[in-house]
């Protein structure tokens, strides 16, 4: 098993379907561009580079704890300190 970690707690939002879409559209366009593309950074004037949704949240440990001890959710409230963490570990932390 595999100890690596990530370097930042950074979570990203490359699963939903809405993102793969957009993704997988811009590259068909810069493949099926029937001219010679003029130098290495021309690709982004194909596709709007704003339609490509690539979200970034991070959170700090002391933050998800912060968040669990300030929360009203009774989701969050029925949980331990030991399973806030571990839940910040598994989405923030590991690789």
């Amino acid at each position: 098993m595999s100890r690596s970690v990530k370097q930042l707690p950074v979570w990203t939002d490359h699963r939903t379907p809405g993102t793969r879409w957009s993704k997988r559209q811009a590259s068909k366009a810069v493949r099926r561009f029937t001219n010679e593309v003029q130098n290495g950074m021309w690709y982004r004037k194909l596709f709007c580079s704003w339609d490509i949704c690539d979200y970034r949240f991070f959170k700090t440990k002391q933050q998800a704890i912060h968040e669990w001890e300030t929360s009203t959710n009774p989701r969050k409230q029925r949980l331990t300190r030991a399973e806030v963490i571990h839940e910040w570990e598994k989405v923030y932390r590991r690789k």
